[in-house]
């Protein structure tokens, strides 16, 4: 049986049950005297066991919130399988891969747009002048956060190179294999650059800025780049580097390893807990409630609704996907116009505004061998939890 440590800080209201070998749900006071009933989540369980006995991942967290609340965490198999096994927790912290994008460098951005350091539209070689190198001087910074740049999807791993400023040159030197705007491409470098963006406007590393400027300001304090020792025994391992060691707690992606961990694409460590502070806080802003979220509500709708290019079906928000190929985490009962993400790892938060509700699955589905696959996970535990949540939908 599975002990689970305090609930995430959501509100002083709520009342924690357990209620499963692996499940845990919270109810706030019903209208009528008593507490809602649960909803029922007995096939959100199935599929996250299933998913361990199959070997799509070793383990998994899962928490759904729907109402201001968690109504329901799970937690299933390892986190460790190789050398020596060790059981999954709920308070295991995972590489995030590219919930950094959406989680971190795009609200720094909009931070940053919010005082009027730039706009949406304007080109980034106008703050970036080497960016202009390759073609890229029409290139605008709305283009890089909905992936509609033309730019290819990685940097160049072939040649052995190293550190930040490596990445910087290597970054301004990439050439796009499209016209800006005439094509979604998913690109790291896309986001790698909205990175340094944010250091060259607000004079601080990207880490330092994420750290004081959001992460404090909502309490996350299992959330960070470069996780310190101590959490060490927390961390799930993800695979084995180019030496054959173990990753665990260093980051996953190989560009941001050779940045040193910290990168606008990747790099983002954090807990089932704080992704559902996070998804809370975002959705409170959202629907205009007090909130700890560090952007205006505006900026919040601006972020989370479709805005790619005119006449295009890859429907992107600034940061946030909301209906492409990468759209399996909505699932088949969520509708267009929730929006989330994925990460490479195995992590992925999808939330639907309309409903006030959030999915978050977090895996190290490349533990050990990097054979794990989660993407069909994701979509089936999307399906049951808004089919228990919203039953109309069905």
């Amino acid at each position: 049986m599975h002990v689970f440590p305090a609930a995430p800080r959501l509100k002083r209201r709520h009342v924690l049950m357990l209620t499963g070998a692996a499940t845990l749900t919270a109810c706030a006071p019903h209208a009528h005297g008593g507490p809602p009933p649960a909803p029922d989540m007995h096939d959100v369980d199935r599929r996250l066991q299933l998913a361990v006995t199959q070997g799509e991942a070793p383990g998994v967290v899962c928490a759904i919130g729907h109402d201001q609340q968690v109504v329901h965490r799970a937690v299933y198999g390892r986190r460790v399988v190789t050398p020596t096994p060790e059981t999954m927790t709920w308070d295991t912290v995972f590489d995030m891969a590219s919930l950094t994008k959406p989680v971190i460098t795009a609200p720094c951005i909009m931070q940053l747009w919010e005082q009027g350091r730039f706009r949406l539209d304007d080109p980034v070689s106008r703050y970036l002048p080497q960016f202009a190198a390759a073609g890229k001087s029409t290139i605008t910074i709305r283009h890089l956060l909905t992936h509609y740049s033309g730019l290819p999807p990685d940097l160049d791993l072939t040649h052995p190179w190293q550190g930040h400023d490596a990445a910087f040159d290597l970054t301004m030197q990439a050439a796009p294999t499209q016209p800006p705007g005439s094509g979604f491409v998913y690109s790291d470098i896309n986001f790698i650059t909205l990175g340094f963006l944010v250091e060259k406007l607000s004079g601080m590393t990207l880490d330092a800025y994420a750290t004081r400027f959001l992460l404090t300001p909502l309490d996350l304090r299992q959330s960070r780049f470069l996780p310190p020792a101590t959490w060490s025994a927390r961390i799930a391992p993800t695979q084995t580097d180019e030496r054959g060691r173990m990753l665990r707690g260093q980051v996953n992606d190989p560009s941001t390893r050779r940045m040193g961990g910290v990168a606008g694409h990747a790099g983002l460590f954090s807990t089932a807990s704080d992704m559902c502070l996070y998804a809370q806080a975002l959705l409170d802003r959202r629907a205009g409630r007090p909130s700890a979220y560090p952007l205006k509500r505006d900026t919040v709708m601006l972020m989370t609704t479709a805005g790619q290019p005119q006449g295009k079906t890859d429907l992107r928000g600034l940061g946030w996907d909301i209906s492409t190929h990468y759209s399996s985490a909505r699932g088949d009962r969520f509708p267009v116009g929730s929006f989330g993400h994925t990460g490479f790892t195995g992590t992925s938060l999808w939330l639907d505004p309309g409903s006030d509700s959030y999915v978050v699955i977090l895996t190290s589905r490349l533990h050990p061998d990097g054979h794990g696959n989660v993407v069909r996970l994701r979509h089936d535990v999307a399906t049951a939890a808004a089919l228990a949540l919203i039953p109309s939908r069905g």
